[in-house]
């Protein structure tokens, strides 16, 4: 089920509001292999600012984003030099096609069950072609970010328009040692508010994900703590990963 903060457009735009380029230090990382790809598919594309910014960085080869969120998908239509599918990759049907698949903003962790999981995986090996790369990060659970998304830590955003949103975000069902369910509410002055959205994220082990990506006949290539690069570790606060098939 796709989040709502996804699939209407007011939120859409919140959304870009929210996550502005410049605090976006994870296209500054992915953004380098990106352009030395000949075909690139970003899973989970949103309102496809990466590729956006990849064609104006000068990629000249096929560029391609996938989401099954249509208020955000939208958004990223603004551009016709860049595919833009509206689904998910599992359907896709995609046969060894991308030399480079990469899957941002943490919607790795929208993969709940066991079973989207593996078929994920699957279709990403099979939409891969052989010695192709898929990079992804996950918010490592030892650094338990979950306890930081509280009412107190609410946030105001303005809007190109000069309208004002308020962002509260509530876990509603805690750790369980897989997921966590949390809230988003929006409030404000426009029409279109308040509104609230749901959303439900797994947390993987480092041990669990190596099991998955090799159970999917993926090697990884090279694994990062942070978007600075730094290595991993206990207490990263990402576990970002390089794998290959």
């Amino acid at each position: 089920m796709v989040d709502h903060l996804f699939a209407d457009p007011y939120l859409a735009a919140v959304y870009d509001a929210w996550h502005p380029r410049s605090a976006r230090d994870d296209y500054d990382f992915y953004l380098p292999r990106i352009l030395t790809a000949d075909a690139v598919l970003d899973v989970g594309c949103g309102t496809g600012t990466l590729l956006h910014e990849a064609r104006l960085a000068g990629h000249s080869g096929r560029l391609c984003g996938i989401d099954p969120a249509p208020g955000v998908l939208n958004r990223a239509r603004t551009r016709a030099d860049i595919e833009w599918v509206l689904g998910d990759l599992q359907s896709a049907g995609w046969t060894a096609e991308f030399d480079l698949i990469v899957m941002t903003g943490h919607a790795f962790q929208a993969l709940v069950s066991e079973e989207d999981l593996r078929d994920f995986m699957a279709a990403v090996r099979h939409t891969l072609v052989p010695g192709g790369c898929f990079a992804f990060e996950t918010r490592n659970p030892s650094v338990r970010a979950w306890e930081h998304w509280t009412p107190e830590n609410a946030v105001v955003v303005e809007l190109p328009d000069g309208s004002l949103v308020q962002i509260t975000t509530e876990v509603i069902m805690p750790f369980d040692g897989q997921t966590v369910t949390f809230t988003h509410r929006f409030g404000g002055k426009h029409p279109s508010l308040p509104q609230v959205s749901r959303s439900t994220l797994r947390f993987l082990e480092t041990d669990a994900l190596s099991s998955l990506l090799g159970n999917a006949g993926l090697r990884i290539e090279q694994q990062f703590g942070g978007f600075d690069g730094s290595p991993l570790g206990p207490s990263s606060p990402e576990i970002i990963t390089f794998a290959t098939r």
